[in-house]
């Protein structure tokens, strides 16, 4: 087979290629390469080093994202308590306003009523004159289960007065 060369001085490559024209091939292509600056021998391909050096770089890089993740999923966890006592303290006060409108005299405060599951509620109240009273409900998720709320467990403070409808 005759070798031939276009202007930029590249061997073309057959479409076709058969056994005994692949050694053929490869030289054309390796000189080929080594016409556009690069070096002939060198195999394709990453060495030992590189993909080390490579790792490590991957290493440093993944640690500050799973730290960052962590924290991330921690922050969604109190969002997310936050969200329901609140709700719940929201439900409370709505329970406790309907039931003083017939009921005003009667004592509303209560420690440990469980809302949810591990959700537990402090209603305390503070009478402000003959017909005003101020309350307070204090609504948290109890972590350690001792089935009362501790002030470091409480997440949603309400606060509001409640006056004598007649």
């Amino acid at each position: 087979m005759r070798k031939t060369v276009n202007k930029d001085g590249f061997t073309p490559t057959p479409i076709c290629i058969t056994s005994a024209s692949v050694k053929e091939v490869c030289t054309a292509s390796l000189s080929a390469v080594s016409l556009s600056g690069r070096c002939a021998n060198r195999c394709e391909g990453f060495t030992l080093t590189e993909v080390i050096m490579a790792a490590l770089l991957l290493t440093i890089a993944i640690v500050p994202i799973l730290k960052g993740l962590t924290q991330t999923n921690l922050n969604s966890v109190i969002i997310q308590r936050r969200t329901q006592s609140l709700c719940l303290a929201q439900e409370k006060l709505n329970r406790i306003k309907a039931a003083a409108l017939y009921n005003f005299e009667n004592d509303l405060t209560e420690t440990g009523i469980e809302l949810s599951t591990s959700y537990l509620c402090n209603v305390s109240q503070t009478v402000v004159n003959t017909n005003l009273k101020a309350i307070s409900i204090s609504v948290g998720y109890d972590q350690d289960n001792d089935r009362s709320l501790s002030p470091d467990e409480v997440e949603v403070t309400l606060q509001t007065q409640i006056a004598k409808r007649w």
